[in-house]
């Protein structure tokens, strides 16, 4: 998060508990209204269609969004960002409809109960962790480079081993990434948000974390992909 949303006061406990508390909830409606959506749309055999014909026009959005949202968060207000904010959630979960349906109930079942604990556990060791982990940023970084050029060169190898390495690398990589954001949010907040500058704060963490934990939700799909169907 860029360090201009900060003003230069020390925030106490309660108000970084606020702020966290913000950026979860934002975090869990983006996740409800991606669920409601790709439900939604599988079970309509018409919207499912749509989908599929316009699958690569909903991921040139999805990302459209996602980028205007992460470079204009300064300048736009918080009303905005949390329009957008959802509207990201929601073509996600178009996106999703086409993925779920490849994969059974018990591995979508899986996956999501597997992404939760250990989003959940990953982000309460960045939160009450007492090391600043801003200096594992630069290897996530690269570490996040090299995973998707990996991604983009099996996409020609089509290679069953390094499709497995890929999926447990992105697994480990990104509940990596949700403890490193949750700390670096926590640090934010300690440098004390207050506002719009606040709100605007939990709704961009909001999406960092939301990010976190689909990817890895992702990955883990295609570990317990053994009940994928044909």
């Amino acid at each position: 998060m860029n360090s201009s949303f900060a003003p230069s006061t020390v925030a106490s406990e309660s108000v970084v508990r606020s702020f966290m508390g913000r950026t979860y909830s934002w975090m869990t409606a983006g996740l409800a209204l991606t669920a409601i959506i790709a439900f939604l749309t599988t079970s309509n055999p018409d919207a499912l269609l749509w989908a599929r014909q316009y699958a690569f026009l909903l991921i040139i959005a999805q990302f459209g969004v996602v980028m205007f949202l992460s470079f204009a968060i300064q300048r736009v207000n918080s009303l905005v960002a949390g329009v957008l904010f959802m509207v990201y959630a929601a073509l996600t979960g178009l996106t999703f409809s086409l993925i779920l349906l490849r994969y059974t109930q018990s591995d979508v079942t899986a996956a999501f109960a597997t992404s939760a604990v250990t989003f959940g556990a990953m982000s309460a060791y960045g939160y009450f962790t007492k090391r600043n982990l801003s200096a594992m940023g630069s290897f996530m970084m690269y570490a996040l480079i090299g995973l998707v050029v990996a991604m983009i060169v099996n996409i020609f190898l089509a290679s069953g081993p390094l499709s497995l390495i890929i999926s447990i690398v992105g697994v480990v990589l990104f509940a990596a990434l949700t403890a490193y954001d949750t700390n670096r949010l926590r640090q934010m907040a300690l440098t004390g948000l207050t506002g719009e500058a606040a709100e605007k704060g939990a709704i961009y963490g909001a999406l960092q974390l939301y990010l976190d934990f689909i990817n890895m939700f992702l990955f883990l799909l295609q570990l317990f992909g053994g009940g994928r169907r044909s």
